[in-house]
C-alpha cells in the first residue's frame, strides 16, 4: 500500500450474500415492513437472548420508543453518562424529560455508578447506561440502583453486539436494550435498530408506536391475510425497518461471529504495537465482560508527547488515515450548556478523556496492509513527536 492511501475509519463488511438477499427482495415485490423483518426480530432477539425484540430504523428510534414504553414522562429525570453520542440525550428531551449527565470512569470510559447513585432524585425514572466502544458497563452495580427505586434501565447498546457482562448477554441485563445497525456498526442493515426486552406490555407499545400508533400488525393490512380496517391507539412514530434492510440484516446477523474475530485480531495487533509505548494508554476492559472491539480508543499522555490530541488528528490526516474522537461530551455542546447550566469543569473526568482520545481505524474488511499502515504512521509519529 503506497502512503498516499486513504486509510478509512470504517467501511460496512458486505459479500455477496448480502447483495443477493436484497435482491431477492427486491425481485420478491414487498420491499417495506414485512416478513423479513418478523425474521429479523426473532433471530436478532435469539442471538442476544432476548425474549422479545422490536426492530426499528435506527438506535435512537429504539431508544425513544423504550424510554416511552417504560413510562418516561415530561419533567421525569433521565441519568445517563455526559460521554456519549447526541442521540442518547436527545430522546430524552423528545419526551419533555430532563437528561441528567454524569461522569464516566478514567478505566473504560463507561459510566461511573457512584456518579449514577449521587444523581438520582424522586423525579429519576430511568437510568441509560452506554456500552461504551463495546465494553459492557457495571450493569450489576446499576440495576441494584435502580430496582429497589423502581427505576427502570434502558441500555443503549449501540456498540456492543456482540459481547457479554459476566457470562450474561449483553441484551438481557436492562429492562430494554437498544443497539444499532447503522454503517459503522458491528453488523449493519445500512441504517437500522432494534429494541429487546423481556417484558411484553412493554414490547406491544413500542411495537404500535413505532408505526403511526396504528393497531398491532398493521403492516399486515396489504397482504391477503390483511384488513383494510385499522385503528389509531395513540399519536405514534414512523420508526418501522424495511425488509430491504432486514434482508441484509438476517445475512450480517450469520456473519456477526466471523467479523468479532476479524475485528478481535486487529485490536490484538494494534494493542501489541502501542501498549508499551509511552506515548499512548489503551482503554480498558475487565476481565469479568468480553469487548464487542466497535471502537479501537487510544489515550495520548501529554507527558509523552510534545503535541496534543488536535495536533495529532491534524497529523493522521495529514498521512491519509482516517480517525474521529469518542465523544465530545454532551455537557460541553452549546445546547446542554446552556440550557441545563453545566460547564466544562462539570464532569471533570469526561472532559479530560476527551481531550487526548483518539479513535483509530477498526472494521472487519481491514485488510492487513491497512492495519500496518495504521500502525506504522501512528509509531512514527509517536516517534517525531515524542518528549
Amino acid at each position: 500500500m503506497t502512503s498516499d492511501t486513504f486509510v478509512p475509519f470504517a467501511l460496512p463488511d458486505l459479500s455477496e450474500g448480502e447483495i443477493e438477499a436484497v435482491v431477492e427482495v427486491l425481485r420478491s415485490g414487498w420491499i417495506t415492513t414485512g416478513p423479513k423483518v418478523k425474521e429479523f426480530e426473532r433471530r436478532f432477539g435469539g442471538a442476544v437472548g432476548a425474549g422479545h425484540c422490536v426492530a426499528v430504523n435506527s438506535c435512537t428510534a429504539a431508544l425513544h420508543l423504550a424510554l416511552e414504553a417504560v413510562g418516561v414522562r415530561a419533567g421525569d429525570e433521565v441519568v445517563l453518562p455526559t460521554l456519549t453520542f447526541a442521540a442518547s440525550a436527545e430522546v430524552v428531551r423528545y419526551l419533555g424529560a430532563v437528561p441528567v449527565l454524569v461522569d464516566v470512569r478514567p478505566s473504560d470510559h463507561n459510566v461511573d455508578p457512584a456518579a449514577v447513585e449521587r444523581a438520582l432524585t424522586p423525579r429519576t425514572r430511568a437510568i441509560m447506561p452506554v456500552h461504551f466502544a463495546g465494553v459492557p458497563a457495571d450493569m450489576d452495580d446499576i440495576n441494584a440502583l435502580a430496582r429497589p427505586r423502581g427505576i427502570a434501565v434502558v441500555a443503549d447498546c449501540a456498540h456492543a453486539f456482540p459481547c457479554q457482562y459476566r457470562g450474561r448477554n449483553v441484551g438481557t441485563l436492562a429492562d430494554v436494550s437498544c443497539f444499532s445497525f447503522y454503517a459503522t456498526k458491528t453488523m449493519t442493515t445500512g441504517e437500522g435498530g432494534a429494541a429487546v426486552t423481556e417484558n411484553p406490555e412493554w414490547t406491544a407499545r413500542m411495537q404500535v408506536m413505532a408505526l403511526h400508533g396504528i393497531s398491532r400488525d398493521a403492516w399486515k393490512r396489504y397482504t391477503a391475510e390483511g384488513s383494510w380496517r385499522y385503528e389509531i391507539l395513540a399519536p405514534g412514530y414512523k420508526y418501522n425497518l424495511t425488509d430491504i434492510a432486514a434482508a441484509m440484516g438476517l445475512v450480517q446477523l450469520a456473519r456477526a461471529g466471523e467479523m468479532l474475530a476479524r475485528r478481535a485480531s486487529v485490536a490484538a495487533k494494534y494493542d501489541d504495537a502501542f501498549g508499551r509505548l509511552d506515548a499512548f494508554e489503551l482503554l480498558g476492559c475487565p476481565p469479568d465482560r468480553t469487548h464487542a472491539r466497535h471502537l479501537y480508543v487510544l489515550r495520548l499522555v501529554p507527558a509523552a508527547l510534545r503535541i496534543g490530541r488536535d495536533a495529532f488528528m491534524d497529523e493522521l490526516k495529514r498521512h491519509r488515515i482516517g480517525a474521529s474522537v469518542h465523544f465530545i461530551p454532551l455537557h460541553q455542546h452549546p445546547y446542554y450548556r446552556d440550557t441545563f447550566g453545566y460547564r466544562p469543569e462539570s464532569l471533570p473526568v469526561a472532559r479530560e478523556l476527551f481531550e487526548r482520545s483518539v479513535s483509530l481505524p477498526l472494521f472487519s474488511a481491514m485488510g492487513d496492509e491497512q492495519v500496518d499502515r495504521v500502525i506504522e504512521v501512528v509509531r512514527a509519529l509517536a516517534r517525531t513527536h515524542g518528549r
